[in-house]
């Protein structure tokens, strides 16, 4: 009983100095996260590996309008080097979509309305700050 109280209480020490100074292990974990499998190498590294959905498969999935052609501006052959659209950002459009009952198109404008109003920006483009200088005269 006293041996497995010991080696505990050694196991907890040294979990908890590894983590007091994890900034300065950091560098070390580094050289070592590239031979890890991929998922703990993921989870070690705050990295989240891209879902390889291609243009034409996020087209197919009703992230396309008239207005926002994927096959047709950014799709095979146009020359871009990503390979489908920012899986975070579909997913929020997608929610809007099925909250907000509105189409795709209304659905990204009410996002990037969103993404304004975080950012301290009127709808209409013009800082929402008080203290903001829009004319001089």
């Amino acid at each position: 009983m006293l041996f497995h109280l010991s080696a505990f209480s050694v196991i907890l020490i040294i979990v908890l100095g590894a983590f007091y100074y994890r900034n300065r292990l950091a560098p070390m974990a580094r050289v070592v996260i590239p031979y890890l499998p991929t998922p703990l190498a993921a989870r070690l590294s705050n990295y989240t590996p891209l879902t390889t959905f291609s243009f034409s498969d996020q087209a197919a999935a009703g992230i396309s309008s008239r207005n926002f052609d994927l096959e047709e501006n950014i799709g095979e052959g146009s020359g871009e080097n990503r390979v489908g659209l920012d899986q975070a950002g579909v997913e929020e459009v997608r929610r809007i979509m099925a909250i907000e009952r509105c189409t795709f198109d209304q659905a990204r404008l009410i996002r990037h309305n969103r993404i304004l109003a975080k950012n301290g920006i009127a709808p209409d483009g013009t800082p929402m700050d008080k203290k903001a200088i829009t004319r001089l005269s």
